[in-house]
């Protein structure tokens, strides 16, 4: 399998197979073993080629086949693992599928030699109840989404999942939002040539997820505006990148010092070696990284939550905040940003740093 080189990084699983009417070339994904699958007719430096690529590598990179596994007609078994291979799982985003697959899997393990017919409510509730609340309500997702397609297949004529409460839990209100005393606290320990220092910095910049945050690289850039799609909604985004931004954005020179001293890739993010970081292992690093500057407890998507605020707190339009963010809906955004200052708010108060928000990124 030949890999294509772009910028110094290797492109793997790709083959070039002659010439697009248009002149580009014409690249198939195909991973060994694997039908190929064409990208599109586009310069290979083009975001949309490399927004396509990426999602391809990264679905395959989660893709683990389940073994080979027999189970007689009828078996819960049986049915798991049909759904497994079903367009409904398959369609999931990648990231859910990987959570999914694991949970589907210790089913199989525990009660795949049982009948699917004689799968009652009760077997569902035995089987969370050995879990903490969060945990089996995940687990309870699973097992709704496999009812509900075992009906619709016909597999079974009743969901058994369909009577069975979600367990109650304490309202915890997720990731803990970063303050602005936090991320100068993060930016005395890190320097601006350390790629802990870069992660930060552009997730402070485009709000983006620590997961997406590692698929950004220069070509998603147009115009000084950087415009990708969130992995795990599908729902785009958009933010200033090397043009100023409105008021309320708050933008600063901290990324650009970030990308003068690191070495240009396909990727912002990337290995010691050159590689695009792995999303996988991102959110643990970076969080080791919060700990090493005495910010143990907070975590990536807490940097989401502080931007949603310090744009609430600065009059921008939920609109704007959800083109930022990536939201599809505006309870999203108001969640979000639920840590804004409200006295601020009220009070029309521009923030501290607003000087600091005039600041261009070079």
């Amino acid at each position: 399998m030949r890999r294509i080189v772009r910028g110094g990084v290797r492109l793997k699983h790709l083959n070039r197979s002659g010439t697009f009417p248009s002149g580009n070339p014409r690249f198939y994904f195909r991973p060994k073993g694997k039908k190929g699958m064409p990208l599109p007719d586009l310069p290979a430096d083009h975001p949309e080629w490399h927004s396509a690529y990426s999602s391809l590598l990264s679905a395959h990179d989660q893709r683990m086949p389940p073994p080979h596994v027999h189970h007689r007609t009828g078996s819960i078994g049986a049915g798991l693992r049909a759904y497994m291979a079903s367009e409904h799982f398959l369609g999931l985003a990648p990231s859910t599928r990987g959570v999914w697959r694991r949970m589907i899997e210790d089913m199989e393990e525990r009660y795949g030699r049982g009948t699917l017919a004689d799968l009652l409510p009760r077997h569902i509730r035995q089987d969370l109840a050995r879990l903490q609340p969060h945990p089996a309500n995940n687990r309870l997702k699973v097992w709704r989404a496999f009812g509900r397609w075992s009906v619709d297949v016909g597999l079974i004529d009743t969901d058994p999942s369909r009577d069975v409460r979600k367990r109650a839990t304490v309202e915890t209100g997720g990731h803990l939002a970063w303050t602005r005393d936090d991320v100068a606290t993060f930016r005395a320990h890190w320097p601006h040539h350390s790629q802990q220092r870069l992660a930060f910095e552009l997730m402070h910049r485009t709000c983006a997820s620590i997961g997406d945050a590692c698929r950004l690289g220069p070509a998603m850039i147009q115009d000084g505006w950087l415009h990708y799609r969130r992995k795990k909604s599908g729902s785009e985004a958009v933010c200033p990148f090397t043009v100023p931004g409105p008021t309320w954005y708050e933008a600063d020179d901290h990324l650009a010092w970030c990308l003068e001293a690191a070495p240009r890739h396909m990727t912002f993010l990337t290995t010691r070696q050159g590689a695009p970081r792995s999303h996988k292992s991102a959110a643990q690093w970076f969080s080791r990284a919060c700990t090493d500057a005495g910010l143990a407890g907070l975590s990536a998507h807490g940097i989401r939550k502080h931007r949603a605020s310090v744009f609430k707190e600065n009059g921008a339009t939920p609109e704007q905040r959800m083109a930022i963010l990536g939201h599809e809906t505006q309870s999203e955004a108001a969640r979000y940003s639920k840590s804004a200052d409200l006295q601020k708010i009220v009070s029309g108060t521009e923030s501290s740093n607003s000087a600091e928000a005039k600041i261009q990124l070079g």
